[in-house]
């Protein structure tokens, strides 16, 4: 509403917000919504803590040469990336796809790019928050990061696309349940089979072959050449994430369900 100092009436000035500001908003509502969950919150922040704790703590897994919590910190980060970009995304977007918000919110000013936007945005600030806190629990742990923050950020950008594209794929094609116990499957294999805690090393030959080439053992690997080992930029993690974004992103795009 506008006043008109003239006349001392008001006119109405009917029309959607700025996109900026719908993109704002709805992205607080998301990021409300899933620090209230307490799954999600076990998910994304309790295991992950608990993982780095327990197996930095404890000799439970030969983590090579150097101090456990060298080897632990950067494939929790990767873990972190998962849990919310991937299993918290698709387990959320599924269930809203199911009970027919996302059909109501495509009726809404806000476009579809823009609830796209906002659930990204969502994501980052989720993963910021846990990155932040698993940060702090690695340092008490005696972690001594090394290499380059830059390479460490497009890491991190690159896992979060290649998984966020992989998790809307799913919600949007898979019924909520299923989505429900996929994501979580997909969460455990990747644990175990990803390079997180275990190192692909003790894998058969063939196996690390195609470990190797997932997504978050290139997110992992990556984070730990820069971070332990000091690499400037591992051109071959990044590659491969890359073409995961450019996937599961397109696929995404391409077959996702909005009812």
């Amino acid at each position: 509403m506008s006043a008109d100092t003239k006349t001392g009436t008001f006119t109405p000035r009917p029309g959607a917000a700025p996109l900026s500001r719908m993109i704002r908003a709805q992205a607080a509502l998301e990021t409300r919504m899933l620090l209230r969950n307490g799954e999600q919150l076990l998910l994304t922040v309790v295991i992950p803590t608990l993982l780095l704790v327990l197996f930095s703590s404890v000799d439970i897994v030969d983590t090579g040469e150097g101090e456990a919590v060298d080897f632990l910190a950067p494939g929790v980060l990767a873990l972190a990336v998962l849990s919310t970009a991937f299993t918290g995304q698709a387990i959320a977007t599924g269930f809203e796809r199911r009970y027919g918000v996302l059909k109501r919110l495509g009726a809404s000013p806000l476009p579809r790019r823009g609830l796209m936007a906002a659930k990204t945005c969502s994501v980052l600030v989720t993963e910021a928050l846990q990155i932040a806190l698993l940060t702090v629990i690695a340092f008490a742990l005696g972690w001594s990061p090394h290499g380059n923050p830059f390479a460490v950020l497009l890491l991190l950008i690159l896992g979060t696309a290649a998984f966020s594209g992989l998790g809307l794929l799913m919600a949007g094609t898979l019924k909520a349940e299923v989505t429900l116990a996929a994501a979580n499957l997909v969460f455990l294999l990747l644990l175990v089979g990803g390079g997180v805690i275990v190192p692909l090393e003790k894998f058969p030959d063939a196996a690390q072959t195609v470990l190797g080439l997932l997504p978050i053992s290139a997110l992992s690997d990556g984070l730990r050449d820069v971070l332990r080992d000091g690499a400037a930029m591992p051109w071959a993690d990044l590659g491969i994430l890359a073409g995961w974004s450019v996937l599961g992103l397109g696929a995404a795009a391409r077959f996702f369900r909005w009812e």
